[in-house]
């Protein structure tokens, strides 16, 4: 194993058993219910700890990568988060051409770099 796949690897673990000691502590508890005061996005989020990257993701694909933006638009309610599923389906594009289209960004329902960024902010 390389040391940039080694390092990837140490980082995903890490993330997961944080993420696994905050629901343990019930501080973490699943998809997002309680609306911020102001209405724009979710009191609580949900942690999304599939992937910690920024590649190109598409219609087809499969996998943490689709899981990540998945769970990314689903904490935004730009997608049911029974459609959380690691298929990059017709669902799934839909919901990033609409948050692409909300973001000023070229609603293509490509996840570019500059489409990961703007989930992550």
């Amino acid at each position: 194993m390389n040391a940039n796949a080694l390092s990837h690897a140490v980082k995903r673990t890490a993330v997961l058993t944080a993420t696994a000691g905050l629901l343990t502590a019930g501080l973490l508890t699943g998809p997002a219910s309680a609306d911020s005061p102001t209405g724009d996005r979710p009191g609580t989020l949900a942690a999304c700890a599939y992937y910690n990257g920024n590649a190109l993701t598409v219609y087809g694909q499969r996998g943490d990568r689709v899981s990540q933006v998945q769970c990314l638009l689903a904490n935004r309610r730009y997608l049911p988060w029974g459609d959380v599923t690691g298929y990059f389906g017709p669902k799934t594009r839909a919901a990033v051409k609409k948050f692409q289209s909300g973001h000023h960004l070229t609603a293509n329902g490509k996840v570019d770099k500059k489409t990961w960024r703007a989930l992550y902010a």
